[in-house]
């Protein structure tokens, strides 16, 4: 394998939460762990960007960050000069994230590299026609293309482009407890994730009423970033479900995990905002999963490849209460056949086995592409 110095391009990166971020960080650590050299550029997230000064200390490759307190403009003309400064260092650029897409088709047109794309669903579903314009225009210049599911490869499917892969989200969970062997008797859901429209903790809410009728002790965790949580609130109130639901905020890894293993059943009855905010995978249903936990999903978005339909749990329409009951019914009257399949279908997910897919791509003599913007 020969070696390959990567420059990572991302809208994203840890600590601070998030799907494109976990994405990016465990695929620079897998390419840095394969001996490759990879560079990130990402911007702080938290206010005073000490979070992040720890983080990046503790990384095995390097990481450069715009400030958060720099002005928005400033903030974008900032990551294109360190952008700029870094591209003729490196062989490949990766881009992840709708900012990173563009900043590295413009990279494009003046650095002979590799350019891998990654998308993840809603960078690629923008009500701007102009910005949706750029966008289209920006993957046409990437040697490849990488969804991270079949839904999200179908966002695209306008473009016909030859050269897009599904490569799924992986995962990789770092801390277990002990498994206690008997789960309690009253049903235990959580859904783990930003609290908004997208993920869809409204639509398990207003589930709630048809559930407690035959589980009137149920039990709903809400993990996360309580972003809409005051709307919730007040749909609690009017359907009278608030005793049934306890709100944690962000909570650290290790208790995350802990309250993961505590559950009965992951659900997550994700929807597409106006915006086209959409779930391109659902990577914390196989963090789940790996634990042994079944889950409840919704179709029509990326959580279709992330749940196998009645092994490591159900899919069902995002707003149908009935399904979710029937599909609660399933899984408990099966837990551990449910919790078998889980297990079993989240090891085709682990990070060691998704950067294969990667590291093959990076030694691919791909063509160049060269379309313009059109």
């Amino acid at each position: 394998m020969s070696f390959h110095k990567v420059l990572l391009l991302t809208s994203e990166f840890p600590p601070q939460p998030g799907g494109i971020g976990n994405h990016a960080f465990h695929l620079a650590k897998g390419l840095q762990g394969h001996e490759h050299s990879v560079t990130v550029i990402c911007d702080d997230r938290s206010k005073t960007g000490k979070e992040e000064e720890v983080f990046d200390a503790a990384a095995d490759f390097n990481v450069i960050r715009t400030s958060r307190k720099t002005l928005a403009l400033i903030k974008y003309f900032k990551r294109i000069q360190i952008a700029v400064s870094n591209a003729h260092k490196n062989d490949t650029i990766i881009a992840s994230g709708k900012f990173s897409l563009w900043l590295a088709a413009f990279l494009s047109l003046f650095f002979q590299k590799k350019y891998i794309a990654v998308i993840h669903g809603s960078e690629v579903q923008l009500s701007n026609s102009l910005l949706k314009w750029i966008t289209n225009g920006s993957l046409k210049r990437f040697h490849k293309v990488i969804a991270v599911s079949h839904y999200t490869k179908s966002l695209v499917s306008e473009l016909n482009l030859k050269n897009i892969q599904v490569i799924p989200n992986g995962f990789s969970l770092e801390h277990t407890f002990p498994v206690e062997e008997e789960k309690s008797p009253v049903p235990v859901l959580i859904t783990v994730g930003n609290v908004t429209q997208r993920k869809g903790q409204h639509n398990v809410i207003k589930a709630l009423p048809i559930l407690l009728e035959n589980y009137p002790d149920l039990k709903y965790h809400i993990v996360g970033i309580p972003t809409e949580k005051e709307k919730l609130q007040q749909l609690l109130l009017r359907l009278g479900v608030e005793k049934s639901v306890v709100f944690h905020g962000k909570v650290t890894e290790t208790k995350k995990i802990k309250m993961l293993q505590d559950a009965d059943v992951f659900i997550m009855l994700s929807e597409i905002t106006k915006t086209g905010d959409a779930e391109g995978f659902g990577i914390a249903i196989l963090e789940a999963n790996s634990l042994g936990i079944p889950a409840i999903g919704a179709k029509g978005c990326g959580i279709e490849d992330a749940i196998k339909n009645g092994y490591s749990g159900k899919l069902i329409e995002n707003d149908n209460p009935q399904q979710c009951k029937e599909a609660l019914q399933e899984i408990l009257s099966n837990y551990e056949v449910y919790s078998e399949g889980a297990k079993n279908w989240s090891q085709n997910f682990t990070w060691d086995k998704i950067i294969q897919s990667y590291l093959t791509i990076l030694e691919r003599n791909d063509e160049k592409i060269t379309e313009p913007f059109d």
